[in-house]
């Protein structure tokens, strides 16, 4: 009698759970929000952005980078320091280095932070970019350069980028990063804190109100200063075209988890002598390796956020869309489709952003995709930024049957066991015949333009 009577209230409560659940996975997944107000349908997109990038953080597609990172970041730290140094130095400004590593490493390390800044900076200063010669600079820029590009392999990875930028853009983009951004970066640091120190702008904020905004824009102003970065290296560093709106949301995602988790690793640190007995000297190298994860995982998060913000009508239960042959075959056409349409209207060309917008398959899909029709000179790039698609041939001599095979097949030597089995080689023989005798050798000229008489 007391088991039932256990027993009894437990069941309702995981039934109504369960299905509590249920409905939020409707929610989420099978509702359609099209007949809902707009503020109704952002908050559906931004609760499965939040679903994904936890589910993403759960499964370990973003720890993995962040970790690897983390061993690239030890390895590359001090070439990277020593040679922005060198140039910061040529302009009169390598002054500013130490409170901006103070600001990354000692805010967060607590009483220990100033000690590795200390020797971090002693190792940059016993790098001498002069003397190191020609071999010496040259690996010394390999190293940095390598770290960048460790970044952008995780950043592509997140947006389902599968090529990385050509060698030459590579060094191009890499060295400006490390060359001309921090001298940019500084010398807007310097200009701020000068125009602040003026006397113009020190008696305008003698008055009560200009005084207040400026105590509460000082205040803000570490959120606003990460916020930007993150959303410049979101824009920036992806081999795609990011929305400036959904670079500036993983943003301020990332920014304000930034700034909370340097408050709560100060006391995480400040709390931290059960490591220092136990590690003795080695507890500041374990307790920067922490946060350097923790600082690799918040800005991969906020790509993430991005990444998923841009892309919000592609998210699935799944993070990939596994292959599937009749996806690849009507993504195919669509895209074909799409580019005849624009391209026999006006002579212009489609974005690949609207594409990947429009279309609900995964950006990797249509990458893929795109890549078969272009070894196929179906399609071409065209554009200021080579972000559109064009088509690579007259409409007239592109057939629909090219257009499918080029879809269909894969460039790979079968394998002599399928080679051999005449029954699946005589079936395969048998519905490419009837696919060509359908199509009649329809063009994709003839075919964009039945279909527009269809829609009139």
């Amino acid at each position: 009698m007391t088991n039932e009577s256990e027993q009894g209230p437990a069941a309702p409560a995981g039934s109504r759970i369960e299905a509590v659940f249920k409905k939020l996975d409707r929610w989420l997944w099978h509702v359609e929000t099209a007949h809902r107000s707009v503020l109704h349908q952002r908050f559906w997109h931004l609760s499965r952005v939040l679903v994904a990038v936890i589910r993403d953080v759960a499964r370990g597609y973003i720890t993995l980078h962040a970790m690897s990172l983390v061993y690239t970041t030890l390895l590359s730290m001090v070439p990277f320091l020593a040679l922005s140094f060198s140039v910061l130095k040529g302009f009169g400004v390598h002054n500013q280095l130490e409170p901006v590593l103070q600001n990354v490493l000692a805010a967060p390390l607590g009483e220990r932070g100033p000690m590795v800044v200390e020797n971090i900076l002693g190792f940059v200063d016993n790098i001498k970019v002069g003397v190191l010669g020609s071999v010496g600079l040259g690996l010394l820029i390999f190293t940095v350069v390598s770290l960048i590009q460790k970044i952008e392999r995780s950043f592509n990875e997140i947006w389902r980028v599968s090529e990385s930028r050509s060698l030459a853009q590579r060094f191009a983009s890499y060295l400006s990063v490390v060359m001309i951004g921090p001298v940019l970066v500084f010398s807007a640091m310097g200009a701020t804190a000068a125009l602040v120190n003026s006397s113009a702008v020190q008696q305008a904020i003698s008055f009560a109100p200009l005084g207040v905004v400026f105590g509460t824009l000082s205040k803000l102003m570490p959120y606003l200063i990460i916020i930007g970065l993150f959303t410049f290296l979101y824009t920036f560093i992806p081999n795609t075209k990011v929305g400036l709106r959904h670079a500036f949301l993983g943003g301020l995602v990332a920014g304000i988890i930034w700034q909370t988790s340097i408050f709560g690793f100060t006391l995480f640190v400040s709390n931290s002598g059960n490591y220092t007995a136990i590690y003795s000297g080695f507890a500041v190298g374990i307790l920067l390796l922490i946060w350097l994860y923790l600082a690799w995982l918040i800005l991969l998060i906020g790509a993430s956020v991005a990444f998923y913000s841009q892309h919000a009508q592609q998210i699935t239960r799944s993070r990939i869309n596994p292959p599937a042959a009749r996806v690849d075959e009507m993504t195919g056409l669509a895209i074909m489709h799409a580019v005849a349409q624009k391209f026999d209207r006006d002579g212009g060309g489609v974005p690949i952003t609207d594409m990947e917008s429009k279309l609900s398959v995964g950006p990797e899909v249509i990458q893929r995709i795109i890549s078969k029709l272009l070894k196929n000179n179906l399609v071409t790039y065209a554009g200021p930024s080579a972000n559109q698609l064009v088509p690579g041939r007259s409409l007239d001599h592109i057939s629909l049957r090219e257009v499918l095979r080029a879809v269909r097949y894969q460039e790979a030597d079968l394998p002599s066991s399928l080679q051999k089995n005449k029954a699946v080689t005589e079936l395969i023989t048998e519905l490419e015949a009837a696919t060509a005798s359908t199509l009649n050798d329809q063009s994709v000229a003839d075919w964009v333009r039945q279909s527009e008489e269809k829609e009139t």
